[in-house]
């Protein structure tokens, strides 16, 4: 018996949030996310990983490990910067 209604297109997503164990992972990104939104979405969490970090290294953190917590911050501060390059760049194409 054929079918009349076909079924949904199925929709790969990018999943995460498994804490490393054995349960199935918590979240995921789906696919049909917007790049442009997502972009600025990962700019804001750059930017909050950046601000705790900053905060940590400059008022908690002993100087055991203090040079890898400043690197995680300028990792963060990198991958803002290439993402926000890149958001301007889609917005410059989109005005144009």
């Amino acid at each position: 018996m054929k079918k009349i209604v076909p079924d949904p297109p199925s929709s790969p997503s990018k999943t995460f949030g498994t804490c490393q164990s054995s349960h199935p992972p918590l979240f995921s990104v789906r696919a049909d996310v917007h790049a442009e939104d997502a972009l600025v979405h990962a700019v804001l969490l750059l930017r909050g990983i950046h601000d705790t970090v900053d905060h940590y290294c400059q008022h908690l953190a002993e100087e055991p490990g203090r040079g890898m917590l400043w690197s995680v911050m300028h990792s963060a501060e990198t991958a803002k910067a290439l993402v926000e390059g890149l958001l301007d760049s889609m917005t410059a194409k989109a005005v144009s």
